[in-house]
């Protein structure tokens, strides 16, 4: 029997698979070897692509029917089973795109890729660290005051006559609270989920890093997906889809920061307790469209109204006016320019994401809503035109 051949390609068998080699034995597999060798080029390795099969044999069809039933049912069993880890993956997708155009604005100064996502993500932690190094403290210390104020809203709770008492007295609050963290139980499930929350912002981290770091490779092999006939216009809209996700991301974070400080310093002025955490979960919440702003206000306005009856009406009118600053004046300025999206598309893609997804689902309702508005008028609308 003659030695195995150096070039896996040079009988047909690979030296590094089922071997002792045996013409004999392998009978028609052999001369289909022998074959394989023959087609075997250097620029073609395994040969060019085979004839299609006949795609209307009935055999074909049924099995293709068949398959594509369990396939589409096993997809779907799939999807629920990972819903938790898409949803990650999908949020740190969002946020990569977010911070593409920082990145690409420093490649386009002559910034090497890897060092441009460095800088990037060196300045967010940067600045995320000195915030929190800076709002730490006074976080603690007005955890601690709200904390040793606690036996006397407990007090007022059960005080029928006090604001607080009839708010317990109409959404049973304190039920509530002593349901949550009764016995152990509560205490070690509020420990687990404290843990899972640490746990899925550090693989959302790690994810967005490691997806600016391929975003050209990333966008290059989706684009390749696309039939080569569709590519160029896909990538024009593709491309506009991303400006139009990151500009949304960045140009909301940017508003969010400009309604924490504001109300901050709303609340520095007249006096109301707990200003710096007030603040921050403005800041926040104000990231959730439409619905965020309005719960973080109504929180500010009750706490409020611990103060006086008439700084809880003002701070109503400050919400309300900065609400419609924010809604007329930032978004328009700020965001409008790069999505265009319709005040009732708005509310309706915030309810729906967050009806499907939650808080993350109202957090990238109105970018989805922009890109389908985009594919519906470039191409569904030019198509029913031309019907």
């Amino acid at each position: 029997m003659p030695p195995p051949s150096q070039d896996p390609a040079a009988d047909g068998h690979h030296d590094l698979v089922g071997q002792p080699h045996d013409d004999q034995a392998e009978g028609p597999v052999a001369e289909a070897e022998a074959e394989a060798a023959q087609i075997s080029e250097p620029d073609q390795p395994f040969g060019a692509i085979g004839k299609r099969f006949n795609r209307k044999s009935p055999f074909l069809i049924g099995m293709a029917a068949a398959a594509g039933v369990a396939v589409t049912y096993g997809l779907v069993l799939m999807l629920v089973g990972l819903r938790e880890i898409l949803i990650l993956i999908g949020l740190a997708l969002f946020i990569a795109i977010g911070l593409e155009p920082l990145v690409s604005w420093l490649v386009g100064r002559r910034l090497p890729r890897w060092l441009a996502v460095t800088v990037v993500f060196v300045a967010v932690f940067g600045a995320i660290g000195g915030f929190l190094a800076a709002a730490i403290p006074v976080i603690v210390e007005q955890t601690t005051q709200l904390v040793s104020k606690a036996p006397d809203y407990l007090r007022q709770a059960q005080d029928h006559n006090s604001w607080l008492g009839q708010l317990n007295d109409r959404f049973h609050l304190q039920q509530a609270l002593e349901d949550s963290f009764s016995g152990g139980s509560g205490l070690f499930s509020a420990g687990l989920a404290v843990f899972g929350v640490l746990t899925n912002l550090l693989v959302l981290i790690v994810l967005t890093i490691y997806l600016v770091a391929a975003m050209p490779r990333i966008r290059a092999g989706l684009y390749r997906l696309v039939p080569h006939s569709r590519r160029p216009r896909a990538i024009l809209i593709g491309d506009e889809i991303s400006a139009k996700v990151g500009g949304y991301v960045l140009g909301n974070l940017l508003i969010s920061v400009i309604a924490g400080v504001l109300t901050l310093i709303w609340l520095l002025i007249f006096g109301v307790p707990y200003a710096v955490l007030l603040a921050i979960t403005v800041a926040v919440l104000d990231l959730i469209p439409v619905v965020g702003s309005v719960i973080g206000g109504i929180l500010v306005s009750l706490v409020a109204l611990t103060v006086s009856l008439p700084v809880c009406l003002a701070t109503v009118g400050f919400v309300l006016v900065y609400r419609f600053t924010e809604d007329y004046l930032l978004v328009p300025k700020i965001i409008g320019s790069t999505v265009k999206v319709p005040a009732l598309l708005t509310v309706v893609a915030v309810l729906v994401g967050g009806t499907l997804l939650g808080v993350v689902g109202a957090l990238v309702a109105i970018p989805i809503a922009a890109a389908l508005l985009l594919l519906v008028e470039e191409v569904l609308y030019p198509r029913l035109d031309g019907a």
